[in-house]
């Protein structure tokens, strides 16, 4: 009895090994199908362009205020300026207001570009264009008459040796984007080829005597 029972019971595996490989075959009699597999999802179409977004006109607004919506708008590559061209920093934003951005506001711009603002302190007026000094280009000395003491400074080469006198009361001149040029040595045109830079200078809301 023991004998036919193992017999039966190896039967049985047999069959359901047989049913399973003929499942696994082709409808058509062709070989077992092989597994499937899962695939990895593709990379959304464009993933690799950059970012765009609407960039805000700001100007007109305050300098913070002009930089918080820049930034929600998604653009974190932000600078500032002074647009009257006097090379002060915004040390403090709250007390600067935007009177030029580049680029101007529009739609679908890269989120990458840099944006730069052009300011001026709250109580003071825009100017029609940002007032910049000229750089010393083609190796002649610019016409600075006017022009903020530091951007000159700026403006000429690194090695250039510069003195500074007050042209009005012999005052020691200190904070030089307070200053404007009042007379400058060499004249406007001439060829710098390292020769000393002499300006006299007065505080922007005096008058150069």
């Amino acid at each position: 009895m023991r004998t036919h029972r193992t017999i039966a019971l190896l039967a049985l595996a047999g069959g359901l090994a047989l049913t399973g490989c003929q499942e696994a075959q082709d409808p058509a009699g062709g070989p077992p199908a092989a597994p499937a597999t899962a695939s990895a999802p593709s990379p959304p179409p464009g993933s690799t362009a950059p970012r765009t977004a609407t960039l805000p006109d700001l100007v007109g607004k305050g300098l913070q205020a002009a930089q918080d919506e820049a930034q929600a708008a998604g653009f974190r590559t932000l600078k500032s300026h002074d647009a009257l061209g006097r090379g002060r920093l915004q040390a403090m934003d709250r007390n600067w207001k935007v009177c030029s951005q580049e680029p101007r506001g529009a739609a679908a711009v890269s989120t990458d570009t840099s944006v730069d603002f052009g300011a001026v302190k709250l109580e003071e007026t825009c100017p029609a264009q940002d007032a910049t000094a000229p750089p010393a280009a083609g190796g002649s000395m610019p016409d600075f008459a006017g022009k903020s003491l530091k951007a000159a400074r700026g403006a000429l080469p690194p090695n250039s040796g510069i003195s500074v006198k007050d042209a009005a009361q012999g005052r020691m001149v200190l904070q030089e984007s307070n200053w404007k040029v009042c007379t400058q040595s060499p004249a406007a045109g001439t060829p710098l080829t390292g020769q000393p830079v002499a300006f006299t200078a007065v505080k922007f809301e005096e008058t150069c005597p």
